[in-house]
């Protein structure tokens, strides 16, 4: 493992939580790939989206901050827990929870799987939830 590898997280979250537009979009390479596998057209290439993306979160989440809460690396990929909060321009709150997993190349990130998704806060309990995705009729 280098330095590289090791030390890309806590650039990435010092970054986001910095809101340094260019030191984020750094951490990527050009030609980056990003997978979202549970919703696969959000899908996307190259470094100009991730910049397009966060430029979006940091002006509609001016707060916006980043934790990981967990880590390993095996290799050149690195596995990742991430909490990410903050409030809404409109005063509503942004929370988002999930994984990345990141492949990595002298220290960017080339490729990444990204399970992020938003905290549902509804009541529903395990039994309605597991009816609704097994039941269309009953959703």
């Amino acid at each position: 493992m280098s330095y590289e590898t090791h030390g890309f997280l806590d650039r990435l979250q010092a970054a986001t939580n910095a809101h340094d537009l260019d030191a984020l979009a750094g951490c990527f390479a050009e030609d980056y790939r990003n997978e979202a596998p549970a919703h696969p057209a959000r899908g996307f290439t190259g470094r100009a989206q991730v910049r397009t993306n966060w430029q979006q979160i940091f002006g509609f989440v001016p707060d916006v901050h980043a934790t990981v809460l967990r880590s390993t690396v095996d290799g050149d990929t690195v596995w990742s827990e991430w909490e990410m909060s903050g409030t809404r321009r409109d005063g509503t709150q942004h929370l988002m929870r999930g994984v990345m997993v990141f492949g990595l190349d002298a220290g960017l990130a080339t490729w990444a799987r990204f399970y992020l998704e938003p905290v549902d806060d509804a009541t529903t309990g395990v039994d309605e939830a597991v009816r609704r995705q097994v039941h269309a009729e009953q959703a």
